[in-house]
């Protein structure tokens, strides 16, 4: 039971961050039509007709969707590197730094994207008639379940592992003893 929630946990947490990687650097956040192209924009650039330029205002909900994104990428990896570690050795410290450090990844992306969704709304939506949110913007969020699914597992594990839970030994967890 322990072994298929750490595999789990730790699948979820790299699928994860692969999409938080590729979510953060793409640039298809939004797609909308300006006079009469199609365009789209992420959180680095935007594109016209398939020519990129970087953003040319400065307005802080990129900048903090930016940092809570690169934050959440950081924890993320932290995350998953501790959860890998348990297999070498499964202390019940890694397992529950690993899932804090793996929900704390959830939140900082929830938080990036609510950010930028409060914005895209307000602001860009009344800016631009036919618009939508593309496939970064969604990879965002499946990565940001992934996220707290993986935390969950990896929590889940701690409690057994605190509350006494045999574990048998192997390439994974070892048997520790109760204080």
């Amino acid at each position: 039971m322990l072994y298929t929630l750490a595999g789990g946990g730790t699948l979820c947490g790299v699928a994860s961050l692969v999409l938080l990687i590729v979510s953060t650097a793409t640039d298809f956040w939004m797609h909308y039509r300006y006079s009469g192209s199609s365009a789209n924009q992420g959180l680095w650039r935007f594109c016209i007709n398939r020519k990129c330029h970087a953003h040319t205002i400065t307005v802080a909900f990129w900048d903090a969707t930016r940092a809570f994104m690169l934050l959440s990428i950081l924890s993320c990896f932290t995350g998953v590197v501790l959860g890998l570690s348990t297999f070498a050795n499964g202390t019940s410290r890694r397992v529950r730094s690993a899932g804090i450090a793996l929900t704390v990844s959830a939140f900082l992306a929830l938080l990036a994207v609510a950010i930028y969704t409060g914005v895209t709304v307000n602001f860009f939506g009344k800016k631009y008639l036919d618009w939508r949110f593309s496939w970064s913007y969604i990879l965002a969020w499946v990565a940001i379940i992934l996220a707290f699914a993986a935390g969950k597992f990896s929590l889940t594990i701690e409690c057994a592992l605190a509350v006494g839970t045999t574990v048998p030994a192997g390439p994974g967890f070892v048997q520790q003893e109760r204080e």
